[in-house]
């Protein structure tokens, strides 16, 4: 009787300390599909100076299908609460016009995702796996025409304030400094 309930206190003691093994939480792992993201270095682009020529491209903005991931993802991550669907918002700037910040080539668009900008613009880097991260770079760019009409995504069947990605007009990109980015109606 007593080698009984040792037995069964033993087996109850065995199965309370698997089970805490199940409720172990790790808080230093990234979330899943995410990966660390290569450190990129602060683009050398100042508000207000000409954009320097790049070279990088976007693979992802030839195929539609990674245009309307991008689109996807742009709803998904909350883009358009600060950006209003890429016509710009309270908080963050438009996206639809030809008023580039920070440069306008898929790098500089890139690095302003991955690293974040002053006065609003939150850091993504290591939460968005990279594909994810190009591309929302191609919607972005689509957004003012930047890609071609072939492949830019379709338009919502909601009500919008200007053509859908894919009958834009190219814009040409003008450089600007934040103050007068702020007053581009």
């Amino acid at each position: 009787m007593i080698l009984d309930r040792a037995i069964v206190l033993f087996v109850l003691v065995a199965i309370g300390v698997a089970g805490c093994e199940r409720e172990r939480r790790d808080f230093q792992t990234p979330p899943s599909g995410a990966q660390a993201t290569r450190s990129l270095r602060m683009t050398d682009i100042t508000p207000g100076a000409p954009e320097p020529t790049s070279s990088a491209r976007n693979p992802l903005e030839e195929n539609a299908f990674a245009l309307a991931q991008g689109k996807r993802l742009f709803h998904w991550y909350n883009c358009n609460a600060c950006h209003g669907d890429g016509g710009g918002g309270s908080m963050g700037p438009a996206l639809m016009d030809d008023v580039w910040i920070y440069g306008s080539e898929p790098a500089n668009v890139f690095a302003t995702i991955v690293q974040g900008r002053p006065n609003g613009m939150p850091s993504f880097g290591g939460r968005i796996p990279d594909k994810e991260l190009w591309q929302l770079v191609a919607y972005v760019r689509s957004l003012s025409g930047q890609v071609e009409k072939t492949t830019a995504t379709g338009r919502d069947d909601s009500i919008m304030v200007k053509p859908g990605e894919n009958r834009m007009d190219p814009q040409k990109p003008v450089q600007a400094t934040p103050s007068s980015a702020s007053e581009h109606p």
